[in-house]
């Protein structure tokens, strides 16, 4: 059984419940997966896991164009584990939340990608098309925000957690999720 851990940091709750819905999905599909929060309290047995893991998911909001600076920290604070190449090999993805439509969410995925490619990982994308006819329905279809190479979802600015992401952009989440642990399952 393929064993997935979730790292994320989520500045106001938003992240967490898009984390939620990856989470949700992959252990529908029938993996072994946690959440690992927060990114800045890793312990010696945070990182054991990580290295035990078959996959790895990064999420971070996105702000000002990146990950938070609290995800940095933790990317950083892997350099012990590229130093050994202890993720070599392992499947990895990526989502990220911010109060725009596009706002740098690309750049934030971008800075997963490359975080993973310095450790040597495999990267999955969401394999889904973006809902871009005119029969979609805004903000309930799957992938509307368009993500290919990591999940996106966007928050309102004056929205709480419990109002945002939106219910298309969540089963977007649970759908990506299941993408990582067949991709991870196919290993």
């Amino acid at each position: 059984m393929s064993r997935i851990v979730i790292v994320y940091h989520s500045g106001y709750g938003h992240t967490k419940k898009v984390a939620e819905a990856v989470l949700a999905g992959i252990i529908e599909s029938g993996a072994e997966a946690r959440l690992m929060m927060p990114v800045g309290e890793m312990d010696d047995a945070s990182w054991a896991e990580l290295a035990a893991a078959d996959t790895i998911i990064f999420g971070a909001p996105t702000y000002m164009g990146g990950p938070s600076a609290d995800f940095k920290k933790f990317a950083d604070a892997s350099s012990k584990a590229w130093f050994t190449q202890t993720w070599k090999d392992k499947i990895a993805a990526g989502f990220t939340n911010s109060a725009t439509m596009n706002g740098g969410k690309f750049s934030t995925i971008q800075y997963f990608v490359t975080l993973a490619m310095q450790h040597s990982m495999i990267w999955a994308g969401t394999g889904m098309m973006p809902s871009n006819t005119k029969a979609a329905t805004p903000r309930n279809d799957l992938n509307y925000v368009g993500g290919f190479t990591g999940l996106l979802t966007q928050s309102p600015a004056d929205a709480s957690p419990e109002e945002a992401p939106p219910a298309g952009d969540l089963e977007t989440a649970r759908v990506a999720g299941v993408t990582a642990r067949w991709r991870a399952g196919a290993r």
